[in-house]
């Protein structure tokens, strides 16, 4: 099987390709950090790269929040066009396969319930309770804190900002190129990920990389809001795994088939700096009460269906993976 890996150099990319190898892949990276003219936005370039493959893997993006509206232009260039030109370039050489990087943020929040009116689609969190420290989204009829479950991938979709938006509509034309071609997609929501070569100075830098920092120069972790934030932290090894799952995975034809890529463990924001603190032999974290308005609260795979479906479940427990993320040599 011979597949073209766009990002393959990236933070979820390089291990990807290894695990792609060991699987017995012939794996073409396609990369604009190994090449500069490798731009995904190459029309060219893309479709030679692709000649021969049989399977797209396709990683490259434009990553972060996209909070700044004068990024919103590169954010649908390089997402939302890169993606378009992938799909055409594999609808010529003959790709019957995509793995397509999507997210968790295309739900924006997670999913909630009314302890009085049952499963609620949560409103924005406003400015007045967060200054207040009431950090949980409240039930618009009742005005109680909701409570926070799984999301599955049936949850409606809700992006809340410009990258979200990017990976929604790349969903969308992957869908669209499926049914166009007869081809599978496999649309990979990916939920936090972290672990080794976590890029510590771009706007995908998450906590995890936000808190090793800190705690590299001595300083406390700063945890925002009340620390309760649930997530669902995935090691990039599982990562890789779950896409090398998807290029071999019986999936059905004409269509986009998403699946959650998280664990069933779920811990707070709180718990992952408690961890990397004690790991690194650290201060204790502190919890500072600051919000970014538009942070979500809470957001937990239901990780069911890509063991059903993939046939991909996750090995790595928080525990271990802090303790190969916080030693490793890749981080800068």
């Amino acid at each position: 099987m011979k597949v073209l890996l766009t990002g393959g150099a990236g933070f979820i990319g390089w291990p990807t390709a290894g695990a792609l190898s060991r699987a017995g892949a012939e794996v073409n990276v396609f990369d604009r950090a190994l090449d500069p003219r490798d731009d995904i936005t190459a029309l060219d370039r893309v479709c030679a790269a692709m000649q021969g493959c049989h399977v797209v893997v396709h990683l490259a993006a434009k990553v972060g929040l996209g909070v700044d509206l004068d990024d919103m232009d590169d954010y649908v260039r390089t997402n939302d066009l890169g993606t378009a030109i992938v799909l055409r370039c594999a609808a010529t050489a003959g790709v019957s396969r995509l793995v397509y990087a999507s997210s968790m943020v295309v739900y924006g929040e997670g999913q909630y319930e009314c302890r009085r009116d049952g499963p609620i689609a949560p409103p924005p969190r406003t400015p007045e309770d967060l200054s207040a420290g009431r950090f949980d989204p409240r039930c618009p009829t009742c005005g109680d804190d909701l409570v926070p479950g799984l999301v599955p991938e049936s949850a409606p979709l809700d992006p809340r900002n410009t990258y979200a938006a990017t990976k929604v509509h790349g969903e969308q034309l992957a869908d669209s190129w499926a049914r166009e071609t007869n081809a599978s997609v496999a649309a990979l929501r990916f939920h936090n990920v972290y672990g080794r070569g976590l890029p510590v100075d771009t706007p995908y830098a998450g906590v995890a990389a936000l808190f090793r920092s800190r705690l590299m120069h001595g300083e406390a972790p700063r945890v925002y809001e009340d620390g309760q934030q649930r997530r669902s932290f995935v090691h990039v090894d599982d990562v890789a795994e779950a896409v090398v799952a998807a290029t071999m995975a019986d999936l059905p034809l004409g269509g986009c088939t998403a699946t959650n890529i998280g664990t069933a463990e779920i811990h707070t924001v709180g718990r992952m700096a408690e961890l990397m603190s004690a790991a690194m032999g650290g201060p204790p974290p502190i919890t500072t009460g600051q919000y970014r308005l538009g942070d979500v609260r809470h957001i937990t795979a239901d990780s069911s269906k890509a063991a059903r479906v993939l046939g991909w479940s996750p090995r790595i427990r928080l525990e271990d993976g802090i303790a190969d993320l916080v030693h490793a040599d890749a981080w800068t």
